[in-house]
């Protein structure tokens, strides 16, 4: 896939939970360093190497580093060992409840049903009300352990009845497969690759539950002091979606390069009902309002130990502030 951009002319922009004023400006960044997962829109603009077209004339050198999920993503962003990333709904919330140094730049909207609780194809699990007593694998601060609350909610359960595991994708695999768990719930593409496998069957999926939000954060330093080059990072990732989305077979064959998934497991993933790679862009009132929803219920449910204010933690344009 071949992708062309062309930046913004001139953008005054600022960092809104950063306000206070400054005497010096930090020297330009000359690298960007860009955390990514295989589930995300990333994979797509990492593989048409859009970011590396977009701050070419700039001269900023672009590395990539792969994460198998969001929170140890999210870790490496607030220890200034990334500056920008992306992860699904829940990561954020566990990295500013230990007051992470990152800021929300970016939203996007996946599938509805892009996550699932499976089973091994002959487990007696039927239904989600027999998971009450049994092993559930997910991976502590992510997408999934939200998911996890709420498919077991659908059936009258909580986290306490049910033996929560936490477990990496790649660990919690190799858990399923030797059959020491009962159950364990993952996200796309991880999702799509395994129920491609024959001795998997899906339990339940999102589907019944709202849509959920996916995030682009930046290091707060980093998005302080090169604000201009954030906003063209979003823009990015924005035209990117829109064209992956209107060229799926080329998206499939990119992402499925740039990950090493095979083309119909991507093929699946991208293909799930609401899937929509152009659905990104800055943050909104709306993404805070779900955003700070999920974070006080993490409160209210002791997961989390502090009350959080995400709109104290959102990164704006500065022509977007005040609006």
């Amino acid at each position: 896939m071949s992708i062309t951009f062309s930046r913004r002319a001139t953008l005054a922009l600022g960092l809104a939970a950063l306000a206070a004023p400054t005497i010096l400006r930090a020297a330009p960044a000359t690298e960007l360093r860009v955390g990514w997962q295989k589930g995300g829109l990333l994979g797509l603009v990492k593989g048409s190497g859009a970011f590396e077209q977009a701050l070419a004339d700039q001269g900023i050198r672009v590395s990539w580093s792969e994460f198998t999920s969001g929170p140890p993503l999210l870790e490496a962003l607030s220890a200034n060992a990334l500056d920008f990333g992306y992860t699904g709904n829940v990561p954020p919330i566990f990295a500013h409840a230990a007051r992470g140094n990152l800021v929300f730049v970016g939203a996007g909207q996946g599938s509805r049903e892009g996550h699932a609780i499976l089973v091994p194809k002959d487990s007696p699990i039927r239904k989600v009300e027999d998971l009450k007593g049994q092993t559930v694998a997910f991976k502590r601060g992510s997408s999934a352990h939200y998911a996890t609350i709420k498919l077991v909610r659908t059936a009258g359960l909580t986290l306490d009845d049910i033996k929560p595991q936490d477990l990496s994708p790649p660990d919690a695999i190799a858990a399923f497969d030797a059959g020491a768990i009962g159950a364990w719930t993952i996200w796309d593409p991880y999702f799509a690759s395994a129920e491609a496998r024959p001795n998997t069957r899906v339990l339940v999926t999102t589907e019944q539950l709202a849509p959920e939000f996916n995030f682009y954060s930046a290091n707060g330093d980093y998005a302080r002091d090169n604000p201009d080059l954030i906003a063209t990072l979003i823009d990015t990732v924005q035209a990117v979606g829109k064209q992956g989305q209107a060229d799926l077979p080329g998206t499939i064959a990119t992402l499925s390069k740039a990950t090493g998934l095979p083309e119909s497991v991507m093929e699946r993933f991208l293909t799930r009902k609401g899937s929509d790679l152009g659905l990104v862009g800055f943050i909104e009132p709306r993404h805070v309002a779900y955003e700070q929803e999920l974070a006080d219920e993490f409160f209210k449910l002791g997961i989390i130990p502090r009350q959080l204010d995400i709109a104290s933690v959102v990164w704006t344009p500065a022509a977007k502030q005040g609006a």
